[in-house]
């Protein structure tokens, strides 16, 4: 009698630690999906932004045209080609703000000043959203990586979680105005 007493509550201690474990990778889980969404988020309004500048009218028009087309492809990009597209709008702001007298131009354009501003805030918190998300991707698979959480299948049937890979070094002349 004392034996299944015994295994009645090692059969309880190991359910509640498999429960504890399946929560702790659901709330885990659910971090993962709220950080994306805010990555996304902000994809989204640095490309927005972008988008506005480039049709402003206040930069030269091949540096629209590249500055445009850079943001239209990285707000209609597909997930799996969206890494590229968010590094080529990377790329092209830092071609567009690099060249001399773009910045100037801006600038001097009535509520440029302004425009810089949402790019500027735009741009510095896309590196910060991508890192909270990869911190989330990082521990989700460190849990799902767990012996105990593959052997009783405790993720169920969530994908596996993936990096977000991009370049997302921001413009010189934004880092510079913000400092």
């Amino acid at each position: 009698m004392s034996t299944l007493i015994w295994i009645a509550a090692v059969l309880i201690v190991i359910a509640v630690y498999l429960s504890w474990t399946a929560g702790r990778l659901d709330r885990l889980h659910s971090r993962l999906d709220a950080a994306r969404a805010a990555l996304d988020a902000q994809l989204l309004r640095r490309a927005s932004v972008a988008q506005e500048l480039a049709t402003a009218g206040v930069l030269d028009p091949a540096a629209s045209i590249v500055l445009y087309e850079a943001a239209h492809g990285a707000r209609q990009a597909e997930e799996e080609h969206r890494e590229v597209a968010e590094s080529e709008l990377s790329q092209a702001l830092r071609a567009v703000l690099g060249e001399p007298g773009q910045l100037e131009a801006v600038h001097e354009a009535p509520g440029g000043d302004q425009a810089l501003g949402e790019l500027t805030e735009a741009v510095r918190r896309v590196p910060m959203a991508r890192r909270f998300h990869n911190d989330a991707v990082r521990a989700a698979r460190a849990l799902r990586r767990h012996r105990t959480v593959r052997w009783f299948r405790l993720a169920g049937h969530a994908p596996f979680p993936m990096a977000f890979e991009m370049d997302d070094e921001p413009p010189t002349a934004l880092v510079v105005r913000a400092a």
